[in-house]
């Protein structure tokens, strides 16, 4: 029976009997091989990489063989002669303490490592903490009073559990109007609106004109909300809204009609002149129920708690926003708007 499970574990993790028969008598000698079966128990003399080895590998290109022979030849000149260890104990060093990406990065550099490891992740953080507000353009033609157009989606959306707190449609470019529109929609949670909401903290935002006139302006200094004015081309740092407009284009409006990314047969690029599109309205009432959809039943990782059932499970206190704020902030964005532009708009530090 003993052979049996002998056989069963060689198959199973190594394919090597002698290592399968140095584990079974580890728990003879050693405690921690009982508490952890399998895993080969550290020792005093065994080889580990320090500072001075990654020093080594990265002026040798991640040279492995070069390494070794540099740590052999500085063992050969010490007095007495020291000893190095083998080739084989080196590689097996560097792949137990160096991760993947480590061993790329030093080879290759910054960018090898970036293909292994996570690049600008941040922690996750509370509800309300961090907004990110963007526009996108929807890859869909719709009806617009007998001409076909491409709306434009304004949104809001939460860093921390990624629910999206509201949108407004357009369709035409959008502007302040749609900024302001959404906003609205996102703070409220009175009435159709909610029952995500509340105030955020700070919201990201690109260097779009519509975030950063005077009028949405006012309405952020009037309900209290830092604006994060992120530097030129730096998608990255605004991930989580960026991730959003590449799956909305993929899931949602591939299906409709008038969809402008769809095959063409043969060397026609033009939709066909029969499709019949959809008109404004119900375009963003589809858009209304996948947004409801997202939030709600959309689950690509339930460990994280995303959506609006991770909006709810966050333990922050909301910053709740009556009707009646929003109605200031409007007042007040429209006195600035009426003020003569005296110098140039002001606008929050670009980096942090």
């Amino acid at each position: 029976m003993a052979r049996i499970a002998q056989d069963w574990l060689v198959l199973s993790l190594t394919g090597s009997a002698s290592a399968v028969s140095m584990w079974l008598a580890e728990p003879v000698h050693v405690d921690g091989a009982v508490r952890l079966p399998g895993v080969r128990a550290a020792r005093a003399d065994r080889f580990t990489v320090t500072a001075e080895v990654r020093a080594l590998l990265a002026l040798g290109g991640g040279n492995v063989a070069a390494v070794h022979r540099e740590l052999a030849g500085r063992a050969a000149r010490q007095s007495p002669a020291g000893t190095a260890p083998s080739l084989t104990t080196l590689r097996r060093a560097l792949r137990r303490d160096l991760t993947e990406g480590e061993r790329a990065g030093l080879a290759g550099g910054e960018r090898e490592a970036r293909k292994h490891d996570v690049f600008l992740a941040r922690p996750r953080g509370w509800r309300n903490q961090v907004w990110e507000a963007d526009h996108v353009q929807a890859p869909v033609l719709v009806d617009v009073e007998g001409a076909a157009h491409r709306p434009w989606v304004t949104w809001f959306v939460d860093c921390a559990s990624n629910t999206i707190m509201d949108v407004a449609v357009t369709p035409g470019h959008p502007s302040r109007e749609s900024v302001l529109a959404a906003l609205r929609a996102a703070v409220v949670r009175e009435g159709p609106f909610g029952p995500q909401g509340g105030l955020p903290e700070k919201v990201r935002v690109d260097r779009g004109k519509g975030f950063l006139s005077r009028t949405v302006t006012a309405a952020f200094d009037a309900l209290a909300v830092e604006v994060e004015d992120l530097p030129p081309y730096t998608p990255h740092l605004k991930g989580t809204v960026e991730g959003l407009n590449r799956t909305v284009e993929s899931m949602f409006p591939a299906a409709l009609p008038g969809y402008v990314r769809q095959p063409r047969p043969g060397r026609r690029r033009a939709p066909p002149k029969d499709e019949e599109l959809l008109d404004f309205e119900d375009f963003a009432t589809r858009l209304l129920d996948w947004v409801a959809w997202w939030n709600t039943s959309h689950r690509p990782g339930l460990a994280h708690c995303d959506g609006l059932l991770g909006f709810r499970q966050r333990l922050i206190e909301l910053v709740e926003v009556a009707e009646d704020q929003c109605r200031l902030a409007r007042q007040r964005s429209r006195v600035e708007r009426a003020q003569p532009r005296t110098g140039p708009t002001h606008v929050r530090a670009a980096l942090r």
